[in-house]
C-alpha cells in the first residue's frame, strides 16, 4: 500500500532500486542532486538535468514534460552519496507555467520497477515559486529513506541550487534552460488530446482510466542509449506496447491550431496490454485503442466455446494472436481512426525498443558487476574458478540479452503486420508519394486533419517506417536544414546508409555535399508544399516563395507550371519586401478581424486563403527590417492562416549572434535526408527522420498538380 506523506515525512524504502513518478499541472524540468551528509553538491557532476541526463546511479528525462519517471539505483551510488535530492523547475521561453501556484499541485510518486507504490507527496502550499525539492531520498545507518520536503523557491533554479552550495548556480540554471529549449526544438509535436465528449460517442467503447489507476505491467525503460535501468520515462524490461506513461498526450483529434483567415472571412471552417500467464503472444493493439464494440455474442457452438469474449472468435493468426485491422482506434471517420492507429505505433515501437534497450543495459550492467565480483579476489585471478565465474556472467549475461531481443522480436512481429495493412489503407494526406492513392488522387471537399511530414524509425528496426503525422493547421512553422551538419548529425553509418539507399532522389556513393544538400532540401520543401496544396479545397492554401538569389528555380518549376505559384519569385531586396509586406498586411488584417468579429470588414482583394511561405537560403537578402516582419509572421501567423518554412543553413545568420535563436526554436527542424535528430513525446528516443520526397524519376507531384490546377480552373 502506499504511504500519503506530509510535508518533513519520511519513510523507510525497502529497496534500492526505485523509480520516481512525477505529475504536475504542466510542463517541469526534473532533475537531482546527488549530495553529501550536509545535502552540499560537490560540483556540476553532481546534478542529473536535461542537459547531463545520466550520472552513475541516475537517469532524468530530456525534456520539459507535465509527467515524468526518474530511474534511480541506489547500490551503484557513490559511497560519499547520502541524499538524493529531486528538482521540480518550470522553464523558461516555452509557454508554460510561470509559478506553480497556477496549476494543480504537483505530485511525486516512488515506486518500484514493477509500478508498486511506496509514497506518495502531493506538494501543496505553492504559489509564486518556480522551483521545488520535491522529495529526497536519504542514508541513514546503512539503510534508505525517503522524505517529503517541499522546498519552494520564489527566485527559480538558479537559487535552489545555490542554496545547495553550489557555486557554478546561474551558469547551471542557464546550461539546463538552454538543453529545455533544444529539447522543445527537437521534439516530434504530440498528438492532440482526444475531444471531450468522443469516449461516450456509440461505438467508441470505455473510457481509458486515468494513468495513475492503471495496473503496471512488467518494467520497461524508455532510454535513448544504455542507461542503469532506464530513463526518466520508464523501467526495466516490459513486453508488448510499453509502460502506460504519459509523458506526452495520448493520440486523439484536438482543435489544432487558430481558424485561420477562412474562419475571419466567413467561410465554413488506455489501458495496459493484458499478458497471458502461459507466455502467449500479447494482444498487439494499442492500450488507449478503443474500437467499436464487437455485436451481442451468438450462442456458445463448437467454434466458440462458451466463456469466450466474442472479440476472440474473430479472424486470428496461425499462432491465435488477433489480426491487424486498419483503423483499429478511436474515432469520429476513418481519417481520425487511422490518424491515431498511427501514433499508438509510434508510442508501442517507442516503449518496446525501450524496454529492451532497458533490459539489455541492465544485463550489462549485471555482467560488469559479478566480473567485478570475480576478479575481487587475487586467488581467483588465476586458475580454473576464476575462468569458471566468468564464463558464468557471461552466459547470464546472453541468455538475458536473448530472451530481451525475443520479447522485442515479438512486439515488432505484432507491429509489422499491423503496419502493412495500415499503410495502404492511408488516405493520400498520410501516404507516402509512392502510395497508389495517389493515382486515383481527386481535390478533396475539406481539408484533412492531419499531414505526413516524413517517416521515423529507430536503429533496431530499419524496416518499420512510422508515418510522421503533424495536425493541421500547423501550429509551428518548418525549418528545412540545408547545411552540411544536417548530414553529420544522423545515426549510425550502417543505418544512415539502409536510410539513404532507399531515400528517393538521394546520392548513393556517399555523402551528399553542399550544393546536392541544397538542392535535396529545396526538393523537400516543394514536396511539402505541393502536398500541403493538394490536400486543400482549391482554392483553400496558397504558396508564396522568397529567393534572393534566384537559385531555387529548377525546384520551383513544378509549381510554377501547375499554377500553383503564379511566377518565379523576384530576385533580390524587392523581392523579399515586397512578400513579406503583403504578408503582414494579411496577418494584421485578419488579426483586427478576429479581434473585432469584423470579417465582412476585410478588404475585397484580400486573400484569404492559408498561406505557405517558403523563404529559400534565408537570411540572404534580409536586412534588420525584413528579418523584424519574418519573425512577426513565424510568431502570429499561424494562428491566422500564414505558416513559414525556411530553407537555411543555420550557420550563415552567425552574423546575426543570438537575434535569431527564437526563430530557430520556434521552428521544427527537419532535414533533407535521413538524420537522427527528433525525439518522440513518450520517452525521447532519437528517431531517424526520412523526408517525404517523391520516388527518384516519378512524375507523381506534377500530376497531382495538374489535377489541381484544374480543379482550380472548373471552379
Amino acid at each position: 500500500m502506499t504511504a500519503e506523506l506530509v510535508r518533513g515525512q519520511n519513510h523507510p524504502l525497502d529497496r534500492t532500486r526505485v523509480e520516481i513518478r512525477v505529475a504536475a499541472g504542466g510542463p517541469v524540468v526534473a532533475g537531482v542532486t546527488l549530495g553529501d551528509e550536509q545535502g552540499r553538491l560537490s560540483g556540476v557532476e553532481a546534478v542529473a538535468h536535461p542537459g547531463a541526463p545520466r550520472r552513475t546511479g541516475i537517469e532524468v528525462p530530456r525534456q520539459a514534460a507535465a509527467e515524468h519517471r526518474i530511474a534511480v539505483d541506489l547500490d551503484a551510488l557513490s559511497a560519499a552519496v547520502h541524499r538524493v535530492s529531486v528538482l521540480l523547475a518550470l522553464p523558461t521561453g516555452i509557454g508554460g507555467l510561470t509559478a506553480f501556484g497556477a496549476a494543480a499541485a504537483p505530485s511525486v510518486t516512488v515506486t518500484g520497477l514493477d509500478g508498486t507504490g511506496i509514497a506518495r507527496y502531493t506538494i501543496t502550499g505553492l504559489g509564486a515559486e518556480s522551483a521545488v525539492v520535491a522529495v529526497e531520498l536519504y542514508r541513514r545507518q546503512g539503510t534508505w529513506k525517503v522524505r517529503a520536503v517541499g522546498q519552494g523557491y520564489a527566485d527559480g533554479l538558479p537559487a535552489m541550487l545555490r542554496d545547495q552550495g553550489l557555486p557554478q548556480a546561474a551558469e547551471l540554471a542557464a546550461e539546463i534552460e538552454e538543453a529545455v529549449g533544444r529539447g522543445q526544438a527537437r521534439a516530434v509535436p504530440a498528438p492532440a488530446p482526444l475531444a471531450a465528449g468522443r469516449s461516450e460517442r456509440p461505438g467508441a467503447g470505455p473510457a481509458a482510466p486515468p494513468a495513475q489507476d492503471r495496473p503496471s505491467p512488467a518494467p520497461a525503460s524508455a532510454a535513448d542509449g544504455p542507461a542503469p535501468s532506464g530513463t526518466g520515462t520508464g523501467t526495466g524490461t516490459g513486453t508488448g506496447a510499453g509502460v502506460g506513461s504519459a509523458a506526452g498526450p495520448g493520440p486523439g483529434s484536438g482543435a489544432g491550431a487558430g481558424a485561420g483567415a477562412k474562419a475571419a472571412a466567413g467561410a465554413k471552417a488506455g489501458d495496459l496490454p493484458t499478458v497471458p500467464a502461459d507466455g502467449g503472444p500479447i494482444d498487439y493493439r494499442h492500450p488507449r485503442r478503443r474500437s467499436t464494440p464487437a455485436p451481442a455474442a451468438p450462442a456458445p457452438s463448437a467454434t466458440r466455446p462458451a466463456g469466450t469474449p466474442p472479440s476472440a472468435a474473430g479472424p486470428t493468426a496461425p499462432d491465435g494472436s488477433p489480426l491487424p485491422v486498419a483503423g483499429d482506434a478511436a474515432g469520429w471517420s476513418m481519417d481520425e481512426r487511422l490518424y491515431n492507429q498511427v501514433w499508438g505505433m509510434f508510442e508501442d515501437l517507442a516503449r518496446s525498443v525501450a524496454a529492451y534497450r532497458s533490459a539489455a543495459d541492465f544485463a550489462e550492467s549485471r555482467l560488469e558487476q559479478e566480473l567485478d565480483r570475480a576478479l575481487a579476489d587475487p586467488r581467483h585471478r588465476l586458475g580454473t574458478a576464476g575462468e569458471d565465474a566468468r564464463a558464468t556472467a557471461r552466459d547470464k549475461h546472453a541468455t538475458l540479452v536473448t530472451q530481451a531481443r525475443a520479447a522485442l522480436d515479438r512486439d515488432l512481429a505484432q507491429l509489422m503486420a499491423e503496419s502493412e495493412v495500415v499503410e495502404p489503407a492511408l488516405p493520400p494526406a498520410f501516404a507516402r508519394w509512392d502510395n497508389p492513392v495517389w493515382q486515383g488522387y481527386h481535390v478533396p471537399a475539406e481539408r484533412p486533419m492531419a499531414l505526413r511530414l516524413g517517416d521515423l524509425h529507430l536503429p533496431e528496426v530499419l524496416d518499420l517506417r512510422i508515418p510522421m503525422l503533424v495536425r493541421l493547421p500547423l501550429e509551428r512553422g518548418l525549418w528545412i536544414d540545408s547545411g552540411p551538419d544536417s548530414y553529420a548529425h544522423g545515426g549510425p553509418g550502417p543505418e544512415r546508409d539502409i536510410g539513404r539507399r532507399e531515400l528517393p532522389g538521394a546520392l548513393t556513393d556517399g555523402p551528399p555535399d553542399e550544393s546536392e544538400l541544397r538542392r535535396l532540401a529545396m526538393e523537400s520543401a516543394v514536396a511539402i508544399a505541393a502536398r500541403l496544396l493538394a490536400i486543400h479545397p482549391a482554392g483553400d492554401f496558397a504558396v508564396q516563395v522568397i529567393d534572393p538569389a534566384g537559385a531555387a528555380a529548377p525546384a520551383l518549376a513544378p509549381l510554377v507550371e501547375s499554377g500553383a505559384l503564379p511566377a518565379f519569385p523576384l530576385p533580390g531586396a524587392q523581392g523579399v519586401t515586397a512578400v513579406l509586406e503583403e504578408l503582414t498586411r494579411r496577418v494584421e488584417l485578419v488579426q483586427m478581424a478576429v479581434r473585432h468579429r469584423a470579417a465582412d470588414a476585410l478588404p475585397a482583394d484580400l486573400d484569404t486563403a492559408e498561406q505557405l511561405l517558403i523563404v529559400h537560403d534565408f537570411p540572404h537578402g534580409f536586412d534588420d527590417r525584413a528579418l523584424t516582419r519574418l519573425r512577426y509572421l513565424a510568431d502570429e501567423g499561424p494562428a491566422v492562416g500564414v505558416h513559414l518554412m525556411l530553407v537555411a543553413d543555420r550557420a550563415q545568420s552567425r552574423e546575426y549572434g543570438p537575434v535569431l535563436d527564437p526563430l530557430w526554436r520556434s521552428l521544427l527542424r527537419i532535414t533533407p535526408v535521413p538524420d537522427a535528430h527528433l525525439a518522440d513525446p513518450w520517452v525521447g528516443h532519437a528517431w531517424t527522420y526520412e523526408p517525404p520526397l517523391a520516388p527518384k524519376g516519378s512524375q507523381v507531384v506534377r500530376q497531382v498538380l495538374g489535377r489541381l490546377a484544374a480543379a482550380r480552373k472548373a471552379s
